[in-house]
This record gives C-alpha cells, structure tokens and sequence, in this order.
C-alpha cells in the first residue's frame, strides 16, 4: 500500500494499549478504524478519547470476543455497513497467558491458544477473502511478541509457542497474499505500556472454571508496568511504517539481538554441512493444472 489515508481498518485488542496505539497512529494518517475489544470499559474510554480529540467519527467501537467466529464474521459485516471496505486488518487481541506447566489444565491451553492463535485464524479467514474480492489490495498485521523469537522461561511455554505460530503462520500467509496484492506483516514487541497483565479480567467464562493458572493471573495483575517501557503510539508508528513499506517483520526492541542471533547459530550448528540440493526440490507438491486436471 503506497497511502493508507481514506482507508479502514479492523484493529481486535484496539481499545487499550497496542491496539490502541495503532488506531490513534492510524486515523491521525487518515483512516477509518474499528476497534475491537473484549473489554466495553477500555471501549468506552477509549472513543470517549477520540470523541474529545474531535476524531470520534473516524471511529467504531464493537464488542468483540476474538474466539468468537460467528461475532467475528457479524463484526465484519458491521465495519462494511459503518465504514465501507476494509482494507488494513490488524489481528493484535492477545492475552499474556503464564503459568507453570505442571499446574496448567485444558482451559488454560484452550484459552492461550484460541486467542492468540485461534484469534489471528478467525481474522484471517473472516476479512481477507473480502480483501481478496474488492481487488483494492490491502495489508494484514497479526501480533506476536518477541517471546516468538527467543526461548521463553517454562512459565511463558503456552504464549511462547503461540506467538512463535503466528509469526510462522505470518511468513507463509505473506507468500500466498502477494499476488492479490495484499502485504503481511508480524508485529514482535517487547515491553510495551499496556493492559496484557489484566489477563484475569480477560478471560471468558468458559474458559475459567478448572485454571491452574489463578494463582499466576493474580501476581502477573500486580505487577507494574514501567516507565522504561514503550510507548503504545510509538508501536502503532512502526507498525505504519511497516504496511507502507511492506515490511514482513516489524520488530520493536533491539535489547534481545543477542539471544536471537544465538538461537539462529544454534539452529544452523546443528544441521548437518552434507547436503543434496535436490532434496528440497522432491517436496514440492507440482503446481495445479489450470485446466484441472492435476
């Protein structure tokens, strides 16, 4: 996308912190924004915030329970009768799901996995088909974390393996969007000044009834969030940068290049220096005939 002024947006998460950031950077470049957010309260703030900046009618509140498909599919009908087409989707709803993993039960990986993988999926298959058909092109931006990058404490394995899945899930998208003109990029922010550590308040009732994680939730509730942390606006920037440049990554703290170029060499120490070239080309599936026949 060479100019996002005039242009929707759906941003899930997009009334506190990342999310929010991203709709602020995005309707001050010009774009219309729904914001779509479990939370009514950080709703209601947050458009009594824009109202205040007079920009409250480049946006739209829906509340919206990324897990949802049924609402996520009625939510985007919604944007299309309030907005028009949308062309910028930002799949950033996540929880910051930790525990130990002797203590963790079906809720908790049903609940860690349905929103910050389950979630991305639902957006993806709700919106980019009608990307995909009003042929204007477009760009998806799904959040992960720069704890997708790095190996995590056995506390943060259940966020950890999510947020590695939407990167990988984000790389391969990319390939296949390129040709309808449709860019991809995977967020992967460090410590941001946000609302991640509410993650009791966040969770849906199904999926409280056995945690093994209470306990966890209730410290993670206390902890502060510091002064030395990014700002959401500053994220919001990078991420508009990145859809105007196509960047596929987008990634906010450069504190962990170190672990992150160790993880790499590690992975290359360990594959073996013989190698047939042929071999990568015997798993390729051959391409469909266009006449169907193969």
């Amino acid at each position: 996308m060479d100019s996002v002024e005039g242009k929707v947006a759906f941003v899930t998460g997009g009334a506190s912190g990342i999310g929010l950031g991203i709709a602020k950077v995005f309707v001050e470049a010009g774009m219309k924004v729904v914001l779509a957010d479990l939370r009514r309260d950080h709703l209601d703030a947050a458009l009594e915030d824009f109202a205040s900046r007079q920009k409250g009618r480049s946006v739209h509140g829906i509340e919206l329970d990324v897990t949802d498909r049924d609402a996520m599919a009625h939510a985007a009908d919604e944007t299309e009768r309030v907005f028009g087409k949308v062309h910028v989707l930002v799949n950033n709803a996540g929880v910051g799901i930790e525990g130990p993993l002797s203590q963790a039960t079906y809720e908790d990986w049903d609940f860690g996995i349905g929103v910050n993988l389950g979630g991305v999926v639902n957006g993806i298959q709700t919106f980019v088909p009608r990307i995909r058909a009003h042929g204007e092109g477009g760009h998806v931006v799904s959040t992960a974390s720069m704890a997708g990058l790095v190996p995590m404490p056995p506390q943060m394995a259940i966020y950890g393996m999510t947020k590695a899945a939407v990167i990988a899930l984000s790389e391969s998208l990319r390939q296949e969007l390129a040709p309808s003109g449709i860019g991809v990029s995977v967020l992967c922010p460090g410590p941001v000044k946000s609302n991640i550590h509410e993650l009791g308040q966040n969770r849906p009732e199904r999926f409280r009834g056995n945690s093994g994680f209470r306990r966890a939730e209730e410290r993670l509730s206390q902890r502060p969030v510091s002064p030395m942390w990014m700002e959401p606006e500053e994220v919001g920037g990078m991420v508009l940068r990145g859809i105007l440049d196509d960047t596929l990554y987008v990634i906010t703290h450069g504190e962990w290049r170190e672990q992150v170029s160790a993880r790499a060499e590690a992975l290359i120490d360990a594959m073996p220096e013989a190698k047939n070239p042929a071999i990568v080309g015997s798993t390729r599936v051959p391409e469909e005939d266009p006449a169907g026949r193969g």
